[in-house]
């Protein structure tokens, strides 16, 4: 396959980017899109040009590292994958391939294809953890939890924190990923002792840092790599708002 590649160029975080054309040739159907950028970076490296920077880890959909924007769509054309796990087959020869960080002002670019995706993790310490003592793992299993619920927390556990639903939404809303992270705790046992505290304060770290609200497109949960469902913001709602009813009190 011959590509053409429209690639965001930005050297830092204060710099101002712009998109560069790149020509490869040559790219096998079967390789991933990540090593198809490899294959390009090597070409450059050898003319003593800058690669093109870009987040990877895992390449296996498990990290969330590879945030791409590809084509208009968060991690590329195909649904319920990561960047990593998209292969060229998806392509068309001689097709112009537009590629982008992600656009969200809590997400600033770092250089490139890079987004500083520590916003997430500020979430995550403003609440989403147990604190309190649940017992050994022998006593954790004894707790009797209905399978609908076990398995509900499991697939709002799934979420690998990528930020393709912020990508996704036009308002740059983090709620399908924080509500996730409510969800996984809320639903369960060990995690109602502290879900008025958790909720509330996960969602007031999610407005200081900028995200934007939910407007119910369903965006996000179109574009999520692990197909999260956007009826866990309903439960994230419900709970934030009962915990501020009670507060009141």
């Amino acid at each position: 396959m011959d590509l053409t590649l429209k690639i965001w160029r930005q050297a830092s975080a204060e710099g101002k980017g712009k998109f560069v054309n790149y020509q490869v040739q040559n790219i096998s159907a079967d390789a991933s899109f990540l090593e198809m950028l490899d294959i390009l970076n090597e070409r450059l490296v050898v003319e003593g040009e800058d690669p093109v920077a870009f987040d990877h880890d895992c390449r296996e959909g498990i990290c969330g590292a590879c945030s791409i924007y590809i084509n208009g769509r968060p991690h590329g054309p195909d649904r319920g994958i990561t960047t990593c796990q998209m292969h060229m087959r998806n392509f068309k020869d001689g097709e112009t391939i537009v590629i982008e960080p992600w656009r969200a002002k809590p997400f600033p670019v770092i250089k490139d294809l890079m987004v500083d995706r520590s916003a997430f993790d500020a979430i995550i310490q403003a609440g989403g953890y147990v604190s309190v003592s649940t017992g050994g793992v022998p006593d954790a299993n004894a707790i009797p939890i209905p399978k609908r619920k076990a398995d509900e927390a499991m697939d709002a556990a799934a979420c690998i924190g990528c930020g393709a639903c912020v990508a996704a939404c036009k308002n740059a809303s983090a709620m399908l990923f924080v509500s996730a992270k409510v969800s996984q705790f809320a639903l369960l046992p060990q995690g109602r002792l502290e879900a008025r505290e958790r909720v509330q304060k996960m969602v007031a770290k999610m407005d200081e840092l900028g995200f934007g609200n939910c407007t119910n497109t369903y965006a996000c949960e179109a574009e999520c790599p692990k197909e999260i469902s956007v009826s866990h913001i309903a439960r994230m709602n419900r709970e934030f708002l009962g915990a501020k009813l009670l507060s009141e009190k």
